[in-house]
């Protein structure tokens, strides 16, 4: 049961909730729950050893990659403690501190991912509709500078949100309706006004999210109109597959995102165990998707990556010539002498 503070009504505690009516099935469902987070660790991390030690990917599409390979990881990261502690040791209860700094996190990397997207789309657009001019566009210097931007963005935009949580007080019944932290879920907890800080989340939502997920669109629209000048269907063609990858990545991202805004807000018609489900896709499908998607589609990513597994399977030519014969041998080392 949740603790209290002797001088405040607010919990000490909140409590998590895993799959409502599974909740005797959650030591199973652990088994898979800990393979999508070892899919997408260990995805995560091949596409950047994958980019870090192969000189040919070292180039401003593949460096925004990488961005998208740890923001996917910090976002893995910032859900595995409480949605193990739920499904593997049954344990509920997360310590309303820690609370608060999980869903800054999760925010924090749940807008950086937005940001990388639409600097992807970006780059799409220039390799697309300024070829010429795309390598003096995009240095490395304006990588680094874009990066760092993406960055602060994200954690200052962030960062009231949790300073607003806690001014808040909090009553019962204190239990979460996921298996994490989000900052929808914990405000519905608090008993006192809270329409700053629903303000703020709106703003917050409009202004990171809502604006890049517009942006995007307007640049598949600029790419679309430069595709359809081209005169080869095949050249048509072959520009549009550079860009489905990414397309794929922001469908994964920002369907289950509108999808859990939405059910946040209307979920008295909805059941309780859709906004769950939907909040678990949100957060664990992103991360082992992507790598998955730009192993398969990006060519130069799968090449590398099928030549680095054949080079620790296959031994070295130079070995094999100790051992295996590179040709018949003379009929003369047959001869007796």
């Amino acid at each position: 049961m949740a603790t209290f503070n002797h001088t405040s009504a607010s919990p000490d505690v909140f409590l998590l909730t895993g799959i409502p009516g599974l909740e005797e099935a959650h030591s199973w469902l652990s088994i898979p729950l800990c393979a999508i987070y070892i899919a997408a660790i260990l995805g995560n991390c091949t596409i950047l050893f994958i980019i870090r030690t192969e000189p040919s990917l070292h180039q401003p599409m593949y460096y925004f990659l990488s961005m998208l390979a740890l923001t996917d990881l910090g976002l893995s990261a910032s859900t595995l403690p409480t949605m193990l502690s739920i499904f593997l040791f049954s344990s509920r209860e997360v310590n309303v501190d820690a609370c608060f700094a999980q869903l800054y996190f999760i925010h924090t990397f749940s807008v950086m991912e937005s940001a990388v997207l639409l600097v992807m789309a970006f780059d799409r657009l220039m390799a697309i509709h300024q070829p010429l001019r795309y390598a003096s566009i995009l240095t490395n210097a304006t990588v680094a500078r874009i990066g760092l931007s993406l960055v602060g963005r994200s954690v200052f935009m962030v960062m009231p949100t949790s300073v607003l949580l806690r001014r808040l007080r909090y009553c019962l019944p204190n239990i979460l309706s996921h298996s994490f932290c989000l900052h929808q879920d914990v405000m519905k907890l608090a008993c006192s006004d809270r329409r700053i800080n629903s303000i703020y989340g709106l703003f917050v939502v409009i202004t990171t999210m809502g604006l890049d997920a517009l942006l995007i669109v307007l640049s598949y629209i600029m790419i679309i109109v430069t595709v359809l000048s081209i005169a080869s269907k095949e050249e048509r063609l072959k520009a549009l597959n550079t860009c489905v990858s990414h397309i794929c990545a922001v469908l994964t991202f920002y369907i289950p995102m509108i999808g859990i805004s939405m059910l946040h807000r209307f979920q008295e018609h909805a059941s309780p165990l859709i906004p769950v489900l939907m909040a678990d896709v949100y957060v664990l499908v992103p991360p082992v998707m992507n790598p998955i998607v730009y192993s398969v589609k990006t060519q130069q990513i799968r090449r590398r990556i099928v030549r680095r597994f054949q080079g620790k399977m296959i031994p070295h030519k130079s070995r094999l010539r100790g051992l295996v014969p590179m040709g018949p041998a003379p009929v003369s080392s047959f001869i007796p002498a």
